[in-house]
């Protein structure tokens, strides 16, 4: 019998247990959320007269971490409805649950033995084959599971999320000695197709791979920043994203993990290691548990190594001086190698200009990498079955953009072990293995296919599972059809091409919309059909706005007119050529990149995909068929067939507000609640999947039979719903909510969305309200203000409400 999920359970409602249990309700999986019953009544307890014996002080601790969720940021979950597939519940009174479920996860303090007290709990209740694992960091899984059944360690592994679950791609997977190797199968599976994440296989050492090699990191970073008397923001500035790192770098990350959690795993590994030297490595400096001691312990306490302060000029960021223990304003590092590197084009090239660089700076980067690139290729085989496993840990569970062994390779292995034999170090034999060999790099590619070193001097394939589509890849096996220096065409294979944006930020600009009607010629005759997807850092951020504002401030009216008539013709033959076409959005997706995803037959969106149509922050209306589509949809929402008439006005209303405030979706899954995407479209939970899942839509599309969309019409709530609409929009400036520049661009939106100057219930078609839409783009452009907006947009990357 196939093994499934229904349903679950969380032990432990702390902050990673009740997030645990958030992203398990983000995929429709029921779960009980249960901790231990309080032992003392909190003074609102005591006041409304209840006892230790009521339920809801017996659940408190549980609910507490259930309401967490509908308060954190960034939100656990993808849609508020959510926590409703979360019932509460606590260790004495609701353990029997534990016989109803398939997957049990303890989630509760970090010490062997209160873990191995909740299994014990566990086994009285538990049900034979039922999977349980733990969420640790860093305990011995096996030593858990002594004194357990033969069942119990069968089924019985660890699950290491990284904080925060829903956000976080990666998902360590940690069998014990005795767990049945199907389980393990089944675990990297679901993780990976269900939970959305990157799993990895990780032997059961401590702290496992990343947070081994990520702590790691970290203390070594605190080791030279002493060493070289740097400063914690001068730091930061040297490792984060110019070295592919996310922005929080060094610092700011320890004050997001918190610096008591981050110690505690720091001795973990220094308590459970034999080797002298890595001792020494993860010895917590003295600063540090004087800052743990003040509970100065980052974002929980509001202050850790950097600290939002108010002054006369507003809020501001200070860092921690470590000399003197005292807060100053952040300072600006200035070494000439970083200054270098930001102007290099390639990360690689950024990497090489800053370890090889001779000032403090690139001594610092230089001596962190060194220290890391070495433990990582002497611990590989301790911590994982090849390097590719502890490189993808890295990157999913610590933001790197290149893991330890893509880094020494980006940087030159040749050349930095040189360096490292100069400096008197040891180097690991892999590594030893490698040069010997007469290799220089430990991946390898070959039309677009990756080798990785292994023990033995051979290079393995790195697998590719057909669920993750490499659009790069693809380019270099020659499946490029056409490109521009916008967009590509490419064959994804089975009769499928993919429209992809290459512009600087994926922004649409006219080589974007050329590639769109050549890709809507091509697809017609070559093809079973299009999906329009990429894999940049966002889907698409919108219109070229420096381009769109070079033409207003030059009054070139003609020009703008030709650039919205030529995104309505690329939407034209995209939308009703014959053959199906699905948006594969992700990230941000603003302004024209939503109306690109209009263009669409159906749409499979990221779990991670944030919708807007945000034009009016730059003085706008969506112009390419944004608000057009966003009204043509409202109406679809409207009931039909009863005996009296249902008022369309609200379900208008509804979508006029959506535009005129630029709500953006947090989730796929908002993004259908805000009416951007329709109860129809799909949502993909892992983002690798997601060109793939786009690819089996338009096949399932071709296979059903297909035929394009006729053109549509709608009953429009004319003048006298444009009144009402521009009578709200007068209160909310009457009430000082809007500014004038805010009611004319609302004004302007409720025009359109109204149908313009006809009656209620005047049946119009969709190119006479785009050609309302299209006027109203090109009045508010001419204006000063939208052009104030659009500089403003451009030069401070916020908006501007004048």
């Amino acid at each position: 019998m196939e093994r499934k999920i229904r349903k679950a359970a969380v032990l432990g409602a702390g902050v990673m247990g009740a997030g645990i249990a958030g992203h398990l309700a983000n995929v429709g999986i029921p779960v009980y959320l249960l901790d231990i019953v309080p032992r003392e009544l909190t003074a609102d307890e005591s006041q409304k007269r209840l006892t230790l014996a009521d339920a809801v002080v017996r659940n408190r601790i549980a609910q507490a971490g259930k309401d967490r969720l509908l308060k954190d940021k960034p939100a656990p979950l993808y849609d508020k409805k959510n926590v409703d597939l979360i019932t509460v519940g606590n260790f004495e009174d609701h353990l029997s649950v534990l016989g109803e479920v398939d997957w049990i996860i303890e989630v509760v303090v970090e010490n062997l033995e209160v873990k191995k007290s909740v299994f014990a709990m566990v086994e009285a209740h538990r049900k034979p084959g039922t999977i349980i694992t733990s969420n640790t960091s860093g305990v011995s899984i096996n030593e858990m599971a002594e004194g357990r059944s033969d069942d119990f360690r069968k089924h019985f592994l660890g699950t290491h999320f990284f904080n925060p679950p829903r956000y976080l791609k990666l998902l360590e997977i940690i069998p014990g000695n005795d767990t049945d190797p199907a389980v393990v199968d089944f675990m990297m599976h679901f993780g990976e197709h269900v939970l959305g994440k990157g799993t990895v296989l990780c032997k059961d050492t401590p702290n496992f791979i990343a947070n081994r090699i990520g702590t790691y990191g970290l203390q070594v970073s605190l080791h030279e920043l002493e060493r070289l008397g740097l400063s914690v923001d001068e730091a930061d500035a040297l490792t984060g994203p110019v070295i592919g790192r996310p922005k929080s770098a060094t610092f700011r990350t320890l004050d997001v993990v918190g610096l008591d959690t981050y110690v505690h795993v720091a001795n973990n590994m220094k308590s459970k290691s034999r080797d002298e030297q890595e001792k020494v490595i993860f010895e917590v400096p003295p600063f540090v548990l004087q800052m743990v001691e003040k509970r100065w312990i980052g974002q929980k306490a509001g202050q850790g190594f950097f600290k939002q302060v108010k002054t006369a000029q507003g809020k501001e960021i200070h860092a921690l001086d470590l000399q003197t223990l005292e807060y100053r304003p952040s300072i600006k590092a200035k070494f000439p190698s970083l200054d270098a590197a930001k102007a290099a084009k390639s990360l690689p090239e950024k990497l090489r200009t800053l370890v090889y660089g001779k000032d403090k700076g690139s001594e610092f980067v230089w001596s962190v990498f060194k220290k890391v690139l070495l433990y990582a290729a002497e611990k590989v085989y301790e911590i994982a079955d090849d390097i590719v496993a502890v490189d993808q840990a890295l990157k999913w569970g610590f933001g790197w953009e290149l893991g330890p062994f893509e880094t020494w390779d980006a940087i030159g292995v040749e050349k930095s072990v040189a360096r490292m034999r100069e400096e008197g170090e040891t180097i690991p034999a892999l590594v030893e293995e490698l040069l010997a060999s007469g290799k220089t790099s430990f991946y390898q590619k070959n039309e677009g296919r990756t080798a990785a070193f292994a023990i033995g001097g051979v290079y393995k394939g790195v697998e590719e599972k057909k669920e993750k589509i490499n659009l790069a890849a693809l380019k270099e096996q020659g499946k490029l059809i056409r490109k521009n220096a916008g967009a590509a065409l490419i064959d994804l294979g089975d009769g499928v091409a993919c429209l992809e944006f290459t512009s600087p930020n994926n922004a649409l600009g006219l080589d974007v919309l050329q590639m769109a009607n050549i890709a809507a010629e091509e697809v017609q005759k070559n093809f079973a059909g299009l999906v329009i997807g990429n894999q940049g850092k966002n889907f698409c951020v919108g219109m070229n706005l420096a381009m769109a504002l070079l033409e207003a401030q030059d009054e070139n009216w003609l020009e703008l007119d030709m650039l919205v008539t030529n995104f309505h013709k690329a939407a034209r033959a995209l939308r009703y050529m014959h053959r199906p076409v699905v948006a594969a959005p992700f990230g941000m997706t603003l302004g024209g990149g939503v109306e690109v995803v209009y263009l669409a037959d159906r749409v499979q969106a990221s779990a991670e995909t944030y919708l807007g149509l945000v034009e009016v922050g730059v003085g706008l209306l969506p112009g390419g068929g944004g608000t057009k589509e966003m009204l043509f949809r409202a109406m679809e929402q409207v009931p039909e067939g009863g005996s009296v008439p249902v008022d369309s006005f609200p379900f208008v209303a509804r979508a006029f507000e959506t535009i005129a405030t630029a709500k953006v979706s947090t989730s796929g899954q908002d993004a259908i609640n805000l009416g951007y995407l329709r109860k129809s479209d799909r949502i993909s939970v892992n983002p690798d999947h997601l060109l793939y899942d786009a690819k089996q839509l338009v096949l399932a599309m071709d296979r059903e039979g297909y035929t394009p969309p006729a053109p549509r019409k709608i009953r429009v709530i004319g003048e006298t719903g444009y009144a009402t609409l521009r009578q709200n929009v007068y209160a909310m400036k009457k009430s000082g909510y809007i500014t004038d520049h805010d009611e004319l661009i609302a004004s302007k939106i409720a025009y359109v969305m109204s149908g313009g100057s006809v009656p209620a219930g005047t049946e119009v078609t969709e190119e006479y309200i785009l050609e309302l839409e299209k006027q109203a783009f090109l009045e508010l452009i001419k204006t000063p203000k939208t052009q104030q907006r659009m500089q403003h947009m451009l030069t401070k990357n916020k908006p501007l409400r004048n």
